[in-house]
Parts: structure tokens; C-alpha cells; sequence
């Protein structure tokens, strides 16, 4: 229950850690905060006069903002912030174990000794007992890397004391992966930049933690082999596609560039491999390539997994990264340019259609902290920059990639 509160009262708190050089009361339904006040700052410490004042008005269920305005400081505030009902922890359980099934099923069926083949499904209790059997390896390895991702994003929003959900895993069943990942919920927005790159970055970290020798070790129980020189009727070869830390994983393992074509043509090595790294083009029948372990097979989905992360759009963790050091605007004029540049990949692998309808419709909303004034220190800036320099090494032009 709130405590009674006047404007002098208010005026008073704001007053202990800003110097008040207007105000203005609102209230109706254009304006949404209670009281503005314009000025600035006592301290240089905007992180911690936010909580203190975050603190003082508690009682009276009133959330500060922190906000700059053409130049100037100005605090609003506005009523308490609604607090969500407490999410159930059953679904989370449920959909975990829902994902459990759905990724052993998609290990039994698309990552046997080779990921391109197809195991026939049985549907008697002793055939679906064999695939969820034979699957473990990929779902063990792709469930690793997904809770390392999203416990990153939960346990660093516990750290800043920021109410997050646990994680939603979803199902995908008879999908390549088994799933379509996993995301959780902020149930309020963090207090200032700095804890929305911590939050953001976080997931990607502890994902690729895992990832990276997760892939690494699945590698080392793969092997090379020669690709066919053409397709038989009615069949297909499907191949993983390449990111520049895929590229240099199977360098550290195999001691050569793959898929290794039987020719560069016409064309110097670095020319053939740029033109194949962003179209996938010419498909390299007859060349030599990674037939990848089930193990390997979901450490290449947790590197895709973490480039979809990344994009730099909306509310996705690149989204993140890219507000915090760039703001809202500079991050919105650069959104065009992200839709188009996915458009383009689309005419080489057309899944970056949707993604770009769906950063179309809801890449424009960003995560805005509470405190708007308080800037992303330097140790966090270079975090930021080392999440964009991940981007570029784990992104995957095209994913998947389709010959028949």
C-alpha cells in the first residue's frame, strides 16, 4: 500500500540529488508522468543518485527516470512500475522437458554418424526408444550450450537484482535441431546501460563458453570425406553453412580450408572463398568436406544459434549491444540498413526473409533503461565492441546450404 505523498514531499527527495531548475506537473492523458523536473545532477555518480532516489520513493510506489533532453537533464516520475505476477515454474519445467524429447528425437533422426542422412522413423515404442537412444550425444552437447546461454542471460539479471524470468526452452519435434532455442523475459527494465550490456551479453558469453569446445571436440570425432560429384535423381545434399569461426575451427582440426573444392577455377583462393562464404556458390560436388559428428553437428547449431543472437536489432542481444554504445536513434537509422543487407542474403538462403518481416515488425523497440543519463563505462564499452567483433565471427551468411 502507498504512503501518502504532496508535491513539496517530492520535491524535497528529487531535491537531494538535483538541482531543480523547473518543474512541471502532469498527469493527464497526455502527459504520463506525475512530475518533471529540469536541471541537473548533484554528483557525478548518476548510477548511484538514480538508486538512492529509487529508494526514497519506493514507499510512495513512484518510479524515477532518469532521461536527457536536448541537452538537459530532466528526472520524471512516474507511478510505480507494474509489477508482473510471478511467472509458474512448471511451464518452464514442462517445455524443458518437452525440449528434451524433441532434441533426442531430431539426434535420432538428423544427426546419426552423418547429419545429411535420414534415419527412417519407427513409430513403435521400441523404434522411437532407438532414435531417442541414438540421439543423446547432439542433445546433451545443443542442450549445454542453449542453458549455458540463457542461465548467463538469468543469473546476470539476478546479479543486478533486475526481475527476469527463468528460461522458456521450445520444442521444435522432427526439425533438424529439435528446437526453436530458448529466450527469458525482463520483467522490468534494467536500471541503466551498464546493466542492460551485462544482462545482453552475458547469454552470448556463456553460450559460446561452451559452444566453442563442444564444436571443437566433435570436430576431432569427425572425419573427411569426399563429396559426391553429382546427385542422384529425387535426392539432395544438404551442407552446414560457414561462419569465420567455423572456417577456423575446421583449420585448427583438419589442417586445411573446407570444403576444399576440387578446383578454384579462374579465380585466386581468396576471391573463390569470399564469393562461397557470402552465397554459398559454386556448391563444391566433388571436394572435400567434414562429415560431421552428432557432437560437432550441435556445436555448429549453438554458433548459429549465438549469430541470430546477435544481430544487431530490437530487443535480440546485438540489439542490445548496439543501443548501449550508439542510443536509440544513431541504432534506429542503422535498422534500414540491417533489413536491407538481410534481404540481399535472402536470395542466397530465403530463412533471412522472415528474420527481416520479423525485425521489420519488432526491431524498431529497444530495451530503454530507467536511467538514461548514467553512460556505459569504459570497461563496458569494450565489452560492447567485443560482442559486435563476435558478431562478425560467428555470423553465417548462409546456414544451410542445398543442392539436388
Amino acid at each position: 500500500m502507498a504512503i501518502a505523498y504532496t508535491t513539496d514531499t517530492l520535491d524535497q527527495l528529487v531535491g537531494r540529488v538535483f538541482d531543480i531548475e523547473s518543474i512541471t506537473h502532469g498527469g493527464d492523458n497526455r502527459q504520463k508522468y506525475i512530475t518533471r523536473y529540469g536541471g541537473h545532477l548533484r554528483v557525478e555518480d548518476s548510477a548511484a543518485a538514480y538508486d538512492e532516489l529509487s529508494k526514497e520513493l519506493k514507499p510512495y510506489q513512484i518510479t524515477p527516470l532518469f532521461r536527457l533532453e536536448h541537452g538537459q537533464q530532466a528526472i520524471l516520475l512516474v507511478p510505480e512500475l507494474t509489477q508482473s505476477r510471478p511467472s509458474n515454474p512448471v511451464v518452464n519445467l514442462v517445455l524443458f522437458v518437452l525440449t528434451i524429447i524433441s532434441v533426442l528425437l531430431a539426434g535420432g533422426l538428423f544427426a546419426p554418424s552423418d547429419p545429411n542422412s535420414l534415419t527412417t522413423l519407427s513409430f513403435t515404442p521400441a523404434g522411437i526408444l532407438a532414435l531417442l537412444a541414438q540421439g543423446w550425444p547432439f542433445a546433451v552437447s545443443m542442450l549445454a550450450i542453449l542453458t549455458a546461454h540463457e542461465f548467463g542471460h538469468y543469473l546476470a539479471g539476478r546479479y543486478h537484482h533486475t526481475q527476469i524470468t527463468l528460461p522458456y526452452f521450445i520444442p521444435l519435434p522432427l526439425s533438424p535441431f529439435g528446437t526453436m532455442g530458448a529466450f527469458i523475459n525482463m520483467k522490468e527494465p534494467p536500471r541503466n546501460r551498464n546493466i542492460l550490456l551485462d544482462i545482453g551479453i552475458a547469454g552470448p558469453l556463456a553460450g559460446l563458453i561452451v559452444a566453442i569446445p563442444v564444436l571443437l571436440y566433435g570436430l576431432s570425432i569427425s572425419t573427411v570425406s569426399r563429396l559426391p560429384l553429382t546427385t542422384a535423381p529425387g535426392t539432395g545434399l544438404q551442407m552446414e553453412g560457414q561462419s569465420l569461426l567455423y572456417l577456423l575451427a575446421k583449420f585448427t582440426i583438419f589442417h586445411q580450408w573446407l570444403p576444399a573444392p576440387t578446383s578454384y577455377g579462374n579465380l585466386p583462393p581468396l576471391l573463390y572463398w569470399a564469393r562461397y562464404f557470402f552465397t554459398g556458390q559454386p556448391f563444391p560436388l566433388g571436394g572435400l568436406d567434414v562429415m560431421l559428428s552428432p557432437v560437432a553437428w550441435a556445436g555448429w547449431a549453438g554458433i548459429l544459434v549465438t549469430s541470430l543472437n546477435l544481430i544487431p536489432a530490437g530487443q535480440l542481444d546485438g540489439g542490445h549491444m548496439l543501443y548501449v554504445l550508439l542510443g536509440q536513434q544513431k541504432a534506429r537509422k542503422l535498422l534500414p540498413f540491417i533489413l536491407v543487407s538481410l534481404i540481399i542474403l535472402g536470395f542466397f538462403w530465403i530463412g533471412w526473409w522472415l528474420w527481416a518481416l520479423i525485425i521489420f515488425f519488432l526491431g524498431r523497440v529497444y530495451a530503454e533503461p530507467l536511467d538514461q543519463v548514467t553512460p556505459l563505462n569504459s570497461p563496458r564499452k569494450y565489452l560492447a565492441v567485443l560482442a559486435l567483433v563476435i558478431f562478425i565471427l560467428v555470423f553465417t551468411p548462409v546456414p544451410l546450404n542445398i543442392v539436388s
